[in-house]
């Protein structure tokens, strides 16, 4: 098999949240464990950081590797989804996995895959974690794929645990109130390993301090002990709740030699020493045009109001959603007084852009329906003025499309 043909099975022939939504869920771990059986549990092998949350785990997860990786240490990196390329998600020292290696561990255990129906996160996990291994990591950020308590990555035995923090997102799976999403985040937690949550929230602090206590485990609210400012090369001004969540986490780290100025200099060089993007990103200048993978309603509300502070004569919002997605939540957070392009991303779980156009304009938020992100982006740069600012956004896949 090629590359190309194998992920064209991975994706033909597993269940995948990132294209199909809540069919893909499987809300167990027993898949998963049979699969570390199978590969000589690479999970006990290897030290690790866990990090969950609703939003800011991605940008928080590259953070604490560009920080590690500065500090001299070999760190594996695992996130999800990918943007552009599969192999986006599995990374040492910032360097995607080889294709090779993606083809070679896929043809190697095709029929235990298919034996045992395992998804493709469970397979994906599997991979990551016999990746680094094989690379003799020092340390690796294991991103959670979906909740928690029972997410695939959860059979890891972490150094410390990091949750940033809780929104509704997923809640067909994970629930229907902060402190229900909270209790699945929450599973995470490790008897007796440290857990650094980023943000208190009156709604979840709660939820968080008595699984602590069921478990033995210190506990940190980093928003309320970290006072030192650091800057960071990603831009965005949420960046400084993660990046009080990311230092507490460091700081729990007592085997690892992490000095300040790896800290400072980690956090200036995330993309540069990890790739990540997408997280609001600048794709042109005059006009300004900014991209985010923010898609829930406190990710968007943090970046709707980061546009608002922004120097400009008109706002054009390249705009597009997943199926799932709940209307009513997000779409009263965008302003009215914008020039919108709909868009439907390029995934089964893609929202027809005559949907979002119909319910936008129930709202009083008007614009015109496109038949591909890149032909909205196209239309925006072309009525946009050099003074003017150019948002896309509403999804990773829309995202994925234009960076």
């Amino acid at each position: 098999m090629t590359y190309k043909e194998t992920l064209d099975w991975m994706f033909a022939q597993l269940p995948m949240y990132q294209h199909k939504g809540k069919s893909a869920f499987n809300a167990k771990l027993d898949n998963v464990q049979l699969l570390a059986k199978h590969l000589g549990h690479p999970e006990k092998k290897f030290k690790s950081i866990h990090v969950a949350g609703t939003n800011g785990k991605g940008s928080s997860s590259h953070m604490l590797a560009s920080v590690l990786q500065e500090a001299g240490y070999r760190v594996g990196l695992y996130t999800s989804p990918h943007l552009k390329d599969y192999r986006e998600r599995i990374r040492v020292d910032g360097k995607p996995v080889g294709k090779n290696f993606v083809v070679g561990f896929v043809k190697g255990n095709k029929s235990f895959f298919e034996a045992n129906k395992l998804s493709f996160f469970e397979m994906s996990v599997g991979m990551a974690f016999v990746y680094f291994v094989k690379k003799k990591v020092d340390i690796a950020i294991v991103e959670v794929g979906l909740g928690g308590r029972l997410d695939s990555t959860n059979i890891i035995t972490p150094e410390v645990s990091l949750i940033t923090n809780i929104g509704f997102d997923h809640t067909d799976m994970l629930g229907d109130t902060l402190e229900k999403i909270a209790f699945e985040k929450a599973g995470i937690i490790k008897k007796g390993i440290p857990v650094v949550i980023s943000e208190r929230q009156k709604e979840t602090a709660a939820v968080f301090e008595a699984v602590a206590r069921e478990k033995r485990s210190k506990i940190v609210f980093a928003d309320t002990l970290v006072k030192e400012r650091y800057k960071t090369s990603l831009l965005g001004d949420y960046q400084a709740i993660n990046i009080r969540g990311v230092v507490a986490v460091l700081k729990e780290l007592g085997t690892y030699h992490i000095k300040r100025k790896h800290i400072e200099s980690g956090l200036k060089k995330v993309v540069q020493n990890t790739g990540l993007m997408g997280r609001w990103q600048l794709l042109g200048k005059r006009p300004t045009i900014i991209c985010d993978t923010a898609h829930n309603t406190e990710g968007l509300k943090w970046v709707l109001q980061q546009i608002d502070r922004q120097s400009f004569d008109k706002l054009h919002i390249v705009l597009g959603f997943v199926k799932d997605k709940n209307l009513d939540m997000v779409l009263p957070l965008f302003p009215k007084n914008a020039e919108y392009y709909f868009c439907k991303p390029n995934i089964p779980r893609g929202l027809d852009a005559v949907v979002l156009y119909q319910k936008s304009a129930e709202l009083g938020i008007h614009g015109k329906v496109y038949k591909s992100v890149k032909k909205a982006l196209a239309a925006a740069n072309h009525y946009a003025s050099k003074a003017d600012f150019i948002f896309v956004g509403g999804s990773n896949f829309v995202v994925a499309e234009v960076v």
